[in-house]
């Protein structure tokens, strides 16, 4: 994201959708003078962070600095990738007992698991097998489809519920040896909250990080305002602004049905697989736009209830009383259904 542009940066996770979200300043305008901001690639992807009203000692080499441990912190423990990293580690232990991990792995798996619990499953970090099956994996599209029996035996490897997570002191433990967990959902959002407490620790109150798409915002933007974020067109074509939020003190997170799928057979195939049938989701959500408290409540939340559809997610969604707004394709044309608590966010031209 630029200040002062309304340009957009495409963004891909394992498990979701391309995502742009923009951060908006008014066109034309310069750069204040009070405004810090890096970015640089992380976790895949690309992260950029705005600070205003920097103290005196924090200037870009310090801000670079706080940033790369911080991320070199969630990579070290969370990365799916690295081999020696703490996920990878207890993926490839075969032991049904306490399994110790840092603070930080139990804290993200035990929300996880929470927000599984409140989904009915419809989000699961152990539901990796299933989407490499259909061709969302390292290895690609496959050759062949899978068939009702290869969805049997896969199905069977996975599921929240024979996984659990300790905080104190912290241990994970899996009741299926070969069991393994992604958090590709739900790690992005962890390392924003994360990084959002070391900029607090550097006495700076007004800021917005962005990892990967997964955006929070504190305080106010250099024109002492809101932030401004605008939330892409659900479509295949180049990015649009479809809606924008304003953000004060909240954190962001979009899932989506576009851009990434492969079409076979007349059929279309989506990279969101629903752990309950095992199979890619089939409904006319195009995107969904989650607001919460924390970067890592956003994240999970967006991919359950992109799972959960439209009619389900609401009804959860406003059960749960959650800000969330789902775009629906009909057609050609795109549809909004939002919560009541999503309208308030909302910027009206």
């Amino acid at each position: 994201m630029r200040a002062c542009s309304s340009s957009g940066r495409r963004v891909v996770g394992a498990n979701r959708a391309f995502i742009t979200l923009l951060a908006l300043l008014a066109a034309g305008c310069a750069r204040a003078p009070q405004e810090l901001a890096i970015s640089g690639p992380t976790m895949g992807t690309t992260y950029s962070i705005k600070v205003v009203s920097a103290p005196d000692d924090l200037d870009a080499n310090a801000l670079r600095r706080a940033a790369d441990e911080v991320l070199a912190r969630i990579d070290r423990s969370m990365s799916g990738y690295r081999p020696d990293s703490e996920i990878s580690r207890f993926n490839a232990s075969l032991s049904t007992d306490w399994y110790e991990v840092s603070a930080d792995l139990a804290i993200v798996v035990d929300y996880a698991l929470q927000v599984s619990r409140q989904s009915g499953g419809a989000f699961d970090i152990t539901v990796g097998p299933l989407v490499a099956a259909w061709g969302f994996g390292d290895e690609g599209e496959p050759v062949d489809l899978p068939d009702d029996a290869q969805l049997a035996e896969l199905k069977a490897r996975v599921g929240y519920d024979k996984l659990q997570a300790r905080l104190d002191p912290p241990a994970l433990r899996k009741s299926k040896a070969t069991l393994s967990v992604n958090l590709n959902g739900v790690a992005p959002g962890y390392a924003v909250d994360l990084m959002a407490q070391r900029l607090r620790d550097l006495h700076v109150s007004h800021f917005m990080i962005d990892i990967g798409g997964e955006v929070l915002a504190r305080g106010d933007n250099a024109r002492g305002e809101p932030w401004r974020i605008a939330v892409e067109q659900p479509v295949d074509a180049e990015p649009e602004p479809y809606a924008i939020v304003q953000l004060k003190d909240a954190a962001v997170t979009t899932s989506g049905e576009y851009r990434h799928y492969y079409d076979r057979d007349g059929h279309r195939y989506s990279h969101t697989i629903d752990p309950r049938t095992g199979r890619p989701v089939e409904h006319s959500l195009a995107s969904v736009v989650v607001i919460g408290p924390t970067s890592m409540h956003t994240d999970a939340w967006a991919t359950a209830l992109n799972v959960l559809g439209v009619e389900a997610g609401r009804e959860l969604a406003v059960r749960l009383a959650m800000p969330v707004m789902f775009i629906e394709a009909r057609g050609a044309e795109l549809h909004s259904v939002v919560t009541p608590q999503f309208e308030p966010y909302v910027v009206v031209p």
